[in-house]
């Protein structure tokens, strides 16, 4: 008889690792989603919500053989996974890739997509007649953002406020510097090493003024909160011995396990393995866990399994400004607009998902 598998959570780790044990395992995708919600689409929709439709993809043609349960899972043990209306999903193996959350409109608050898609043309509508855009934080959403309003909108005044003193500090220097060029030579003012002190919302975007940390006050008609992911890591709280490390994140072993039971792993967003928050880790992640599940049904014992090795100093990063311009760290490269807007920056990976959900309309 063919595994259990019990994936939570339906983002990139657990939609694509659910398509790819369809053939093989029992597979149970539970995600209290209706859609899978593609996130660098998301910030472009803001500035264009025509691309809303295809960044908001229905999970109900994923599996072909498993099944996709639409609820939120609340309690995990070593025997399965209890849903918040007391089913229970028994599992040999179980995988817990819940995410994280960002502020709304680049995320739903929760599971309504109805609601979202609401927002998205509230805020749309907003900036449309807004004249100076604040953005706070210069994490991949903030600086994507201030980059795709820049470019579909040259006329709004757009300031970018970072509590570091660079872009991406940790990354090598040249990926933040010619990103700041690129922003400051489309008119967008960049302010580091400032603090913002008073923002009253750090979930949704509202007008108003921000206060930075040096005294000066900055007035906008539309202040958009990018502060940072954290991880949505709750049913993984409900474990004895877990630990918790930055934004939420749940620190593992080597073999991405989040406790003491054997058989329950976490990866993505809300596994800290040695990974930062984006969609080119999981790249890493994926293959590794397929593998690994595959050796534990085929009766190895998990310390004969190569450990999970994260990707560290060299993980890339693609960041576009817009769709034809922007900058990435490939592992040994900074490159360009060319290869960004190539790789990302003009299709922003849509297609791929679509595919991958079997709509290969989008």
């Amino acid at each position: 008889m063919s595994q259990k598998i019990a994936i939570i959570g339906g983002g990139y780790v657990g939609a694509e690792l659910a398509k790819s044990l369809d053939a093989t395992a029992d597979v149970t995708l539970i995600e209290p989603r209706c859609h899978f919600v593609h996130a660098p689409a998301m910030i472009r929709a803001v500035v264009d919500p025509s691309l809303l439709e295809r960044a908001l993809i229905p999970y109900d043609r994923l599996l072909s053989n498993g099944r996709v349960i639409e609820s939120k899972a609340i309690a995990i043990d070593a025997n399965g996974v209890t849903l918040e209306n007391g089913t229970r999903v028994e599992a040999d193996q179980i995988v817990v890739a819940t995410g994280s959350g960002n502020a709304m409109p680049f995320k739903p608050q929760g599971t309504d997509i109805a609601g979202l898609k609401a927002d998205n043309q509230r805020i749309h509508r907003q900036l449309k007649t807004a004249r100076r855009i604040g953005i706070v934080g210069a994490g991949s959403v903030g600086t994507e953002l201030a980059g795709e309003i820049a470019h579909a909108m040259p006329d709004k005044k757009i300031t970018l406020i970072s509590s570091d003193d660079a872009i991406f500090p940790t990354m090598p220097s040249k990926l933040g510097t010619s990103l700041a060029a690129k922003l400051r030579k489309s008119g967008v003012t960049l302010i580091f090493g400032q603090r913002a002190e008073n923002l009253q919302s750090m979930t949704e975007p509202y007008a108003g003024s921000v206060q930075l940390s040096d005294g000066a006050q900055h007035d906008f008609d539309l202040i958009f909160p990018a502060i940072g992911s954290r991880a949505q890591s709750e049913v993984l709280e409900t474990l004895a011995g877990v630990q918790k490390t930055t934004a939420n994140r749940i620190k593992v072993d080597q073999w991405m396990r989040p406790s003491a039971l054997p058989n329950v792993f976490a990866a993505g967003d809300v596994a800290d393995a040695g990974d930062g928050m984006t969609i080119v880790a999981i790249s890493r992640q994926l293959p590794w866990l397929k593998a690994t599940l595959a050796r534990l049904a085929a009766g190895k014992a998990i310390e004969d399994i190569k450990p999970y090795k994260p990707w560290g100093s060299k993980a890339p990063i693609l960041v576009p400004l817009g769709s034809k311009q922007g900058n990435s760290f490939l592992g040994f490269i900074t490159a360009g607009d060319f290869l960004t807007s190539k790789m990302k920056g003009a299709d922003l990976f849509v297609r791929k998902y679509a595919k991958l959900l079997n709509r290969p309309e989008g």
